[in-house]
């Protein structure tokens, strides 16, 4: 009967384990193992590189089924931090980021393309400035695994070009390029405190 039992076990495993479902991860922005950044054009020159310093999201991811994976980010673009003050209360401005009328922006995914062995491209709906368009993030599987707290932790790398006259910004230097790099916390496994 034990061996019995024993065999039946061993023969459901593989189906248990391949029905496994995608795990929720919680973007690591408490320690800050995130960034949002972005580089445009000074004055048709040069780089203006900057960032935002306060964003939050989750994520589901299952390697075994990349498509179902859903993505869901929200950005406090009052938070843009481009290293000169002045400068950023003028992109606060109605003309730039407008954040007093729009104060955060949001991107929900609608599906995911699988481009490669480590690569895909995110499609759904960014909100920026109150205007919602359909969008592609080039993004790339850096790693998972265990972290040294008894978490468990995967990891991206996502690109972005915007147009800002799509999100109505009144801003002539050209294409805005985003660089998103996600580190998250699979819910269930961080560290009891």
């Amino acid at each position: 009967m034990k061996k019995l039992l024993i065999a039946a076990m061993l023969l459901a495993a593989p189906a248990s384990m391949s029905s496994a479902h995608a795990a929720e991860y919680q973007i690591d922005v408490e320690g800050m193992h995130a960034a949002i950044q972005f580089r445009v054009k000074h004055v048709g020159i040069s780089w203006l590189v900057g960032r935002f310093d306060k964003f939050d999201g989750t994520y589901t991811y299952d390697k075994d089924n990349i498509e179902a994976s859903k993505v869901s980010v929200e950005i406090d673009v009052a938070s843009v931090n481009s290293n000169h003050q002045r400068r950023d209360e003028h992109i606060r401005e109605a003309d730039y980021l407008n954040v007093e009328e729009n104060p955060t922006a949001t991107f929900e995914s609608t599906r995911i393309e699988v481009t490669g062995d480590d690569s895909a491209i995110i499609h759904g709906n960014l909100t920026l400035n109150g205007v919602t368009k359909m969008v592609g993030l080039d993004t790339k599987f850096v790693g998972e695994g265990d972290d040294p707290w008894g978490g468990y932790r995967s990891a991206f790398e996502g690109t972005l070009t915007i147009n800002p006259s799509d999100y109505n910004f009144k801003f002539e230097y050209g294409d805005v390029y985003l660089t998103m790099y996600v580190e998250g916390v699979r819910k269930g496994s961080e560290p009891e405190h």
